[in-house]
């Protein structure tokens, strides 16, 4: 699958070089407006940090942490099309630094989990559901919910939602608390951190 679709890296290493995304049709490639306001929010933080982009789609938001400085960044993502352009995506910039986890982010999370506790650094989980207006995802909020649940928070810095702005989420999910949220018109960023956390 070839794309006609491209977007650019906003700022570090890689700043100004064009990613392919999906067409609309199979993917929703999140907006500038949402990435930057996420990145201007952390700052330098990601700076050697591990990212974890869950429904990664083009993988422009893992890329971005990756051009700011995060050590290590591992992508999920089922859908074949947009795997294709991921992996296109990496392999242009620093595939050494880049782990992808094709198939079913809702079970591939325990082998990310289980990788993940090998490590020392906090890690940032961005989580981009698909919206549930999609034919078969009207459960999504609730599996992605029950995903937050599951990721142990004595590995997690921050977990970061980009979900509809009509869809509320819960002020507290297992082990985290959410910190705040941000609305972008149609979309929303919701930010998660342990509840023993002072962010």
């Amino acid at each position: 699958m070839t794309s006609k679709f491209t977007k650019q890296i906003i700022a570090g290493e890689f700043k100004g070089k064009a990613l392919k995304v999906p067409s609309k049709v199979t993917t929703r490639s999140s907006k500038t407006i949402v990435l930057e306001s996420f990145f201007n929010t952390i700052q330098f933080e990601v700076c050697d940090a591990i990212f974890v982009e869950v429904f990664s789609g083009s993988g422009s938001i893992g890329l971005e942490a990756l051009s700011r400085g995060a050590s290590k960044v591992i992508f999920m993502e089922q859908d074949r099309d947009a795997l294709k352009i991921l992996k296109e995506n990496i392999s242009n910039l620093a595939p050494s630094k880049c782990e992808v986890y094709s198939g079913d982010s809702f079970v591939n999370i325990k082998n990310v989990i289980a990788t993940l506790k090998e490590e020392v650094e906090n890690v940032y989980f961005y989580i981009d559901p698909p919206f549930p207006i999609r034919e078969g995802k009207e459960e999504i909020y609730n599996q992605t919910t029950s995903l937050i649940k599951s990721i142990p928070s004595n590995i997690v810095k921050l977990i970061i939602v980009e979900h509809m702005s009509d869809q509320n989420f819960s002020d507290s999910l297992g082990e985290f608390t959410k910190k705040k949220t941000k609305k972008f018109g149609k979309t929303s960023l919701s930010y998660y951190v342990s509840k023993d956390e002072d962010y």
